[in-house]
């Protein structure tokens, strides 16, 4: 379960009721202020995230193999979009759980990334096979 749906609004609510009894009014528009300023940094912080994957193609990460390096179980979807600055692309059915998303760079290596509820819960790293010294110098000529 996700406790931090029931526990941000009971804290809010916790200070909110304490301001209220100890600052009257004074004490909740001082709460209430400072609520705001926190919902606003965190939107802020967001829209920043998007606007800079917006500007990459979907599902492309500058090095995979560093992309698999960094990842961490737990870590949100969009820590991982702001890692990566590209939305990932989407490999499972839209809105169903678990969702699954790919970035491959430009050597066609890829991380495949399962996350549930919003949380990485699993990631595989894919590298191609690394053709002959006697085939790339084929293709060379």
């Amino acid at each position: 379960m996700n406790f931090q749906k029931i526990l941000v609004p009971l804290a809010a609510t916790g200070l909110l009721a304490f301001a209220y009894k100890h600052y009257q009014w004074t004490g909740v528009a001082l709460v209430v202020s400072g609520l705001v300023t926190w919902a606003l940094l965190h939107f802020s912080r967001l829209m920043q995230i998007l606007k800079r994957a917006a500007n990459r193609p979907i599902g492309y990460v500058d090095s995979a193999v560093m992309l698999n390096a960094k990842l961490q179980k737990g870590k949100t979807l969009m820590h991982v979009i702001a890692m990566t600055k590209a939305l990932g692309e989407l490999l499972s059915v839209k809105d169903a759980q678990p969702e699954v998303f790919r970035w491959t760079d430009g050597t066609q290596s890829h991380v495949t990334a399962t996350f549930a509820g919003g949380k990485l819960q699993s990631w595989e790293l894919f590298r191609p096979a690394e053709k002959p010294e006697i085939e790339q110098k084929i293709e060379a000529s």
